[in-house]
C-alpha cells in the first residue's frame, strides 16, 4: 500500500512538472524595424539577414522559446529620424538606426564624424568605435539613462565619397554647388564653399533629380543602391572615411520581459552583427565602386594634393566639437581623445592632426 502511494505521488509530481515546464515555454513576438530599407542600406540588411535569423536560430536551439519577428523597414513603422524614439515610447522593440539623424540627442555619439578622413577600411573604423566605447562608458549608458534601452549592437557606413550631378576638376569648382548630407558630416563642404543641405537617404534620388541639390557626401554601397548615379553621374573618391555611427538598440522595457537566457542571446547577437559589420561594410564598398563603374558613373579620385588642404582646412573641427559637446554637459573631450587615440592604435595615420585642448 505503501509503494502504490509513493508511487502516485512520484506520478503526480513528475506530472505537475512537466507541467510547469511546459507552461515556461514562450513564444515572443518583437517588432523590429528601420527608417532605411532592407538591401541598398548595409546596416539595416545585416540586421534583417544576420541578427534576426540569429537571434530566432539561437532561441529556438538554446532555450525553451521561440522569437517571432514583425519586421518593417525602409519607414513602414518609424523614419529615419523617429527610430530612436519609437523604441523609446515602445513603438519598436529593436530599432536600427543611423545616429546621424538625432544630432542633439547624440549629438557626442556622432564622434567618427568629427575626425574626417579617418579610417578608409570599415574593419579599423569600427573597432577604433568600439575601443571608444569601451574605454567611456558614457556612451552605452546614455542610451538607458536617457532614452530607456539597451545597445545591443554599433555598424556604421562604408568610406564616404562625393557624388554630383556634374562634373568638376578642382575643389574650387564646388563653390555655391548645393550638396545634400546627413547632418554631421555637413561641415566637411565649407572648406570646398559648397551649399550643405540637410536631407535623407530615401529623398536623395528626386532631390538630386530635381535639382533640390546637386552632390551627395555619400558611400558607394549607396550611391548604386539607391540609384544615385542616374540623375548625378560623377562620382570623385575622397576618402572622408568609414563611419561606425550606426546603432542596434532595444527597448528596456521589452528587454526586462525576456527571460535571462534570452537577454543573453539577445546581447551576445548583437555584439556578432556589430562585430561582421567591418567586413560587410568592405565588401559592399568594394561591389558598390564595382557596379557603380559597370553602369557607366564617371569615377575619378581628389588628387592627394587637394585632399590634404582639404582635411587640413579641418584641423580644428575636432576640438571645437569636443568643447561643445563638453558645454552640453558631455564628456566630448574624453570621447574625442579616446577616438581619435584608437585610430591610431588601429594602425590608421590621420592626414591632418586633430589636437583636442
Amino acid at each position: 500500500m505503501k509503494s502504490t502511494t509513493l508511487g502516485k505521488v512520484a506520478l503526480a509530481t513528475a506530472i505537475a512538472g512537466f507541467g510547469a515546464t511546459t507552461a515556461l515555454a514562450e513564444t515572443f513576438t518583437l517588432r523590429i524595424g528601420s527608417g532605411h530599407p532592407n538591401g541598398p542600406a548595409v546596416y539595416v540588411a545585416d540586421t534583417a539577414n544576420f541578427f534576426v535569423p540569429e537571434v530566432k536560430r539561437r532561441v529556438a536551439e538554446e532555450t525553451e522559446h521561440e522569437i517571432e519577428f514583425v519586421e518593417g523597414y525602409g519607414g513602414a513603422i518609424a523614419g529615419v529620424a523617429e527610430t530612436l524614439e519609437s523604441v523609446q515610447n515602445g513603438i519598436l522593440d529593436i530599432g536600427s538606426y543611423c545616429i546621424c539623424f538625432e544630432p542633439a540627442k547624440l549629438f557626442l555619439h556622432n564622434f567618427p564624424y568629427y575626425a574626417p578622413f579617418g579610417p578608409q577600411d570599415s574593419d579599423q573604423a569600427m573597432d577604433a568605435v568600439r575601443a571608444t566605447y569601451d574605454a567611456v562608458p558614457w556612451l552605452t549608458e546614455q542610451f538607458t539613462s536617457e532614452y530607456g534601452q539597451v545597445l545591443l549592437g554599433l555598424h556604421g557606413w562604408d568610406n564616404y565619397h562625393l557624388g554630383t550631378t556634374d562634373p568638376w576638376d578642382t575643389v574650387e569648382d564646388l563653390k555655391g554647388v548645393k550638396v545634400g548630407g546627413a547632418g554631421p558630416n555637413l561641415p566637411w563642404l565649407e572648406f570646398a564653399g559648397a551649399v550643405p543641405v540637410q536631407s535623407t537617404l530615401p529623398d536623395g534620388y528626386l532631390s538630386l533629380q530635381t535639382g533640390v541639390y546637386n552632390g551627395w557626401l555619400m558611400f558607394p554601397s549607396a550611391y548604386l543602391g539607391f540609384k544615385f548615379y542616374e540623375p548625378s553621374p560623377n562620382y570623385t573618391l575622397i576618402g572622408f572615411g568609414a563611419m561606425g555611427v550606426n546603432a542596434l538598440t532595444m527597448n528596456q522595457r521589452s528587454f526586462d520581459r525576456m527571460p535571462p537566457e534570452v537577454q543573453t542571446i539577445l546581447m551576445e547577437v548583437g555584439r556578432a552583427y556589430e562585430d561582421q559589420a567591418g567586413g560587410s561594410l568592405n565588401a559592399r564598398q568594394e561591389s558598390g565602386l564595382k557596379g557603380l563603374e559597370e553602369v557607366g558613373a564617371n569615377i575619378k579620385t581628389l588628387p592627394e594634393e587637394a585632399r590634404a588642404g582639404w582635411a587640413e582646412s579641418l584641423a580644428s573641427f575636432s576640438n571645437q566639437q569636443a568643447k561643445d559637446a563638453d558645454g552640453r554637459g558631455m564628456p566630448g573631450s574624453e570621447v574625442m581623445k579616446a577616438y581619435l587615440a584608437a585610430v591610431a592604435d588601429a594602425g590608421y595615420d590621420m592626414p591632418v592632426d586633430y589636437v583636442i585642448e
